[in-house]
């Protein structure tokens, strides 16, 4: 054999005995064969009289090989962050009320002013007296003041029911004029100013028949009357 054949052999054996010598190291608490293979009886691996816990591996003993530590558990995934809430829409102003219609004034509406001037003649009679006057100035004329215009006075007279129709007609007509006259001397507007006569048809008291005529002309004092009714717009 030439020397490079020898040199070629020995790098062959040394080359297979290394996984041996390893495996051999690697179960170096039990018997082990050829090629560091253990040995066993029974299945069970066979321990070397040296053998301690520490040189248990995990093909003979391995209740009494450590267990590698358990990976740790991953870090819990960080919570996921409330989103801001979202900013609160500006409050709605409420449109301002529309304005209340300012409301006219209602325009002011003609008034009319009455008076009934009860006993201002004597019987049959159509004269007044100066008491009969100062009645009208206070009760007509005083009142219509309070007028801003007139527009019309209304004048009508009245008599009790002695005597004829026709007589108390035309005398009924005497006293509304008697009124009128003494009202347009007070400054009355005499084209403002209508006269009626009503005769006896409008009694407003009813006395019974008596023969002393002296008290039935008397009880039936307060028909012989006018009536004066004035109508204009207040101040």
């Amino acid at each position: 054999m030439t020397k490079i054949s020898l040199c070629s052999t020995a790098f062959l054996a040394a080359a297979l005995s290394v996984p041996g010598a390893l495996m051999a190291q690697a179960n170096q608490g039990y018997w082990t064969g050829p090629g560091g293979a253990v040995w066993k009886s029974s299945s069970a691996c066979v321990r070397a009289s040296y053998w301690s816990p520490a040189m248990a591996t995990s093909e003979c003993d391995p209740d009494l090989v450590p267990r590698p530590a358990a990976a740790p558990a991953p870090a819990p995934a960080p919570a996921p962050r409330a989103a801001a809430p979202a900013a609160p829409a500006p409050a709605m102003k409420p449109a301002p009320a529309p304005a209340a219609p300012v409301a006219k004034p209602a325009a002011p509406k003609p008034r009319t002013v009455t008076a009934t001037l009860t006993e201002l003649f004597p019987t049959g009679g159509a004269t007044l007296s100066p008491a009969a006057r100062a009645r009208i100035d206070k009760e007509v004329l005083e009142p219509m003041r309070g007028l801003s215009s007139i527009s019309l006075i209304h004048v009508d007279g009245h008599t009790d029911r002695l005597g004829s129709h026709e007589a108390n007609q035309k005398l009924s007509e005497r006293r509304a004029a008697a009124v009128a006259n003494y009202l347009v001397s007070k400054g009355a507007d005499r084209s403002k100013i209508e006269t009626l006569g009503s005769g006896k048809t409008n009694p407003i008291k009813s006395c019974p028949d008596q023969k002393d005529r002296k008290k039935l002309a008397e009880c039936l004092a307060p028909n012989r009357r006018v009536i004066v009714q004035v109508t204009g717009m207040p101040r």
